[in-house]
């Protein structure tokens, strides 16, 4: 079947091409006026200062939805280590040259008071093409995330490494929730993000079991062949097959508040799907729940988080959320040893934080402000190692 626009022929030679285990990490900031901490529409002054001034970064930098949005990108690391060092350089210029003009930079999932409204989109033929389409979901989705990709070697092997890793899912949301506050108030949600972008995308969050490379380019052609899509990124599965990278995509998580949680995070992530990876190599059985059953866990990370129980799906019983976790880094655990990965979730998570210190009496913006200057504090400076808590 031809595909316009869409090179699926090419899709397994660029998997062949891929290396095991290589790492990109893409982190999203809200782009902040430094005195109000409102959004502001600055992107594009930060993109052309940025051409204008520093090459390097000017590289490493996306736009994103909103002009009040940055993405940076580590770009292909040989490895883990690899990818940090490299993104922690580009966060290091990219914090600098937003300071200089008068620009912070938000790192949770969501930004506690800003009017969906107020945000002009960014003017690209994608993103038009995304809010024609999309319209309302669209343009009420001012979310910030973190992305991991994952060298995968052979397109059916992605694939079932994708079909592995779904029931995982909701455990790194849970691990990674830092958005409670949304439109001024507290939304007793752990990742209000997940709620905005997640749940009202099509072809968003917890993806079917394709089981192989044919039956997931099938569903691909359908799409297209049905006018339903135009290119394979409109599939914003929470985790995919990278096409053009020949990497696991990883998309599930909340933006991180300070640099070690998001690293410790994306450590997380690379683990996961190097464990699957050999899971498959290994010959290990596939557990492969219904998506229906996947959904409730879905469904309790971003109501509890970590705060509260998850159902082990296998032995049809709840249990904690700190016990889930346990679970899947001792599942993890020979892949974090090989890959050197330390990736073990230390203390209470960002959306904890921000909700401990607003019932301590801190308004949101007071709230916000903390966390926005812990970021300040660990991306913006990468040889301060030790990590900054909301008291």
């Amino acid at each position: 079947m031809v595909t316009p626009g869409l090179d699926l022929d090419g899709v397994a030679e660029t998997f062949a091409a891929s290396t095991d285990f290589t790492v990109g990490i893409e982190e999203e900031y809200a782009v902040l006026d430094a005195a109000t901490l409102d959004m502001v529409p600055r992107f594009e002054e930060l993109r052309d200062a940025a051409a204008a001034g520093d090459p390097l970064l000017a590289g490493s930098i996306a736009g994103e939805l909103i002009s009040s949005e940055i993405e940076i990108r580590s770009g292909r690391g040989e490895d883990f280590a690899d990818a940090v060092v490299r993104q922690r350089a580009m966060r290091e210029r990219l914090f600098r040259l937003a300071g200089d003009r008068g620009i912070a930079l938000g790192s949770t999932g969501t930004h506690p008071w800003a009017d969906y409204r107020k945000q002009r989109n960014i003017d690209t033929e994608h993103y038009r093409r995304v809010v024609e389409g999309l319209q309302y979901v669209a343009r009420r989705n001012n979310t910030f995330s973190l992305h991991v990709h994952v060298g995968v070697r052979g397109i059916d092997r992605a694939v079932r490494v994708c079909d592995r890793l779904r029931p995982v899912l909701p455990v790194l949301l849970a691990v990674s929730a830092s958005s409670p506050f949304l439109e001024e108030q507290d939304t007793g949600l752990h990742s209000v993000r997940s709620q905005i972008f997640t749940k009202s995308f099509p072809r968003c969050g917890i993806p079917d079991c394709f089981g192989s490379w044919a039956a997931y380019r099938k569903y691909i052609e359908f799409l297209v062949g049905t006018h339903s899509i135009v290119e394979h990124t409109q599939v914003w599965w929470s985790i995919r097959p990278h096409f053009s990278f020949g990497t696991v995509e990883v998309r599930i998580c909340d933006a991180q508040a300070t640099a070690a949680e998001s690293e410790r995070l994306a450590a997380l992530i690379v683990a996961c799907v190097a464990q699957a990876a050999r899971d498959d190599d290994d010959g290990l059985p596939l557990v492969a729940p219904e998506r229906r059953f996947v959904e409730e866990n879905l469904w309790r990370a971003i109501r509890f988080g970590l705060d509260g129980r998850f159902i082990d799906l296998e032995r049809a019983e709840e249990e904690p959320a700190a016990a889930t976790v346990e679970r899947l880094l001792a599942w993890c655990a020979p892949a974090r040893a090989e890959l050197r990965l330390d990736a073990e979730p230390a203390g209470p998570n960002g959306a904890q934080r921000q909700r401990a210190l607003h019932h301590a009496g801190a308004s949101l913006r007071e709230t916000y402000a903390a966390t926005v200057a812990e970021s300040r504090e660990t991306y913006a400076h990468p040889e301060r190692k030790q990590e900054i808590r909301i008291p």
